[in-house]
């Protein structure tokens, strides 16, 4: 269910997710928009991105507790945090094209919208929290449906 508290770990990891994004606002590519998005996808992914938010804060589950063999989600979703930072590394270094942020990483398609969700909803896992899963699962469907469908109108 969860324990009410400061999460450390969820805002070390929001900082990960925010940090960049922040950044890409002066470093959009060239040809980006997102008008005509489809509105059931963005409202997914607003739902989602208030509830993760929220959720990542509020929850004392995320931080680090005893090593059990649990801590591998933990471990798995800080690796996935440390793949979005390299990605966007790469795509800073680009020529910031369409293609450049719609890119795949490692094999993990839409890189920018496919880590942070998985790594969040194993965060979620970790700390054994639903309400971190379920609002992932919203985010997810519009983060990463407008990330595909935009892969799909480049291509």
């Amino acid at each position: 269910m969860g324990h009410f508290g400061f999460s450390y770990v969820g805002l070390i990891f929001l900082l990960m997710l925010t940090v960049p994004n922040l950044i890409w606002a002066e470093r959009k590519p060239e040809g980006y928009t997102n008008r005509n998005e489809n509105r059931i996808l963005l409202v997914f992914e607003r739902v989602g991105q208030v509830c993760v938010t929220c959720t990542a804060l509020v929850f004392s589950d995320f931080n680090i507790h005893v090593w059990s063999a649990w801590s591998l989600w933990l471990i798995a979703a800080f690796v996935l945090m440390v793949m979005y930072e390299c990605w966007w590394i790469r795509y800073f270094k680009s020529e910031k094209q369409l293609k450049n942020f719609y890119s795949s990483f490692l094999g993990v398609p839409v890189a920018g919208a496919t880590l942070p969700v998985v790594a969040f909803f194993f965060l979620g896992l970790y700390g054994k929290v639903i309400w971190l899963m379920v609002s992932v699962v919203i985010l997810g469907i519009g983060h990463i449906g407008i990330h595909l469908k935009h892969l799909k109108e480049i291509q």
